[in-house]
């Protein structure tokens, strides 16, 4: 773990409800505050690549302190593992595994690195998103919508309308929503069964967009009450949503501004 660059990555590091002392300034000193705990779900800003460097530090310097249980990564399918790999294994053999698929929207350049750091560590690879098979069947599935209290269901089918630019007709915006609940609760399955197997002492680490691991919408929603977990949000830039539940917000410089909505509406014209 290179401590330097994790200084160089970090703007800032601000932990809610610990104003009165400083705000540690590493990955070491951040571990130190959030540890033990069972379960460490780390929310990332997809296109920030100091986002992934903050994940591969956090991997490696737990697997320095013996605690590394397991890492899952929303970029990967539940049900995928590289649990029968050597700690030596190939790049292509950790792929494989994991059916990382070049088309998948996730580049494996950018989360090789946190992926690898957990495999050379010995610690296993899971995925842990819903596998696109099993998407439309979420959508059909109204139980769903009982799954978390009704203003979390609100909040969530609202990101979904915004997140389209209000481009979806209003008849998607349920079923789009109980796919996002569908995968949040896929995640957690996986990270409780990890932790399970992971045994006491370890940390299991989860890598996944901001979005799955607020505390008032996402992933935390679906664990059980006996699963220790903290939350550390990275945020690229001026401070968005403040006061969501997080137990630590990590930020990194701002990246180049983006119109999402007209690449959106690129993607969804007709051919």
């Amino acid at each position: 773990m290179n401590c330097r660059s994790a200084v160089l990555f970090a703007l800032t590091v601000s932990l809610l409800g610990a104003c009165a002392s400083a705000p540690p300034a590493s990955v070491p000193a951040l571990l130190d505050r959030l540890l033990p705990t069972q379960a460490l779900l780390i929310g990332e800003q997809h296109d920030a690549a100091e986002h992934q460097a903050l994940q591969r530090d956090v991997v490696l310097a737990l697997a320095a302190r013996g605690r590394l249980g397991a890492l899952v990564m929303e970029m990967a399918d539940q049900g995928r593992s590289t649990s029968g790999l050597a700690a030596d294994a190939s790049e292509d053999s950790v792929r494989e595994s994991l059916g990382w698929k070049p088309e998948g929207g996730w580049p494996w350049a950018t989360y090789g690195p946190v992926v690898m750091a957990a495999v050379r560590s010995g610690a296993p690879v899971l995925g842990g998103n819903l596998p696109r098979g099993r998407m439309r069947e979420a959508m059909g599935d109204a139980a769903l919508d009982g799954a978390i209290g009704d203003g979390a269901l609100q909040r969530q089918r609202e990101a979904i309308r915004e997140g389209h630019c209000g481009l979806l007709p209003e008849s998607q915006i349920a079923p789009m929503a109980r796919i996002q609940l569908a995968r949040d609760r896929a995640m957690a399955e996986t990270l409780v069964g990890a932790a399970r197997r992971a045994g006491p002492g370890k940390t299991v680490v989860l890598v996944a967009g901001n979005g799955h691991v607020r505390r008032d919408l996402g992933v935390p929603l679906y664990l059980p009450a006996t699963l220790s977990h903290r939350v550390v949000m990275a945020q690229a830039g001026a401070a968005k949503d403040e006061g969501r539940p997080s137990d630590a917000v990590w930020r990194t410089p701002a990246t180049p501004p983006r119109d999402h909505c007209a690449e959106l509406k690129q993607r969804m014209a007709p051919r």
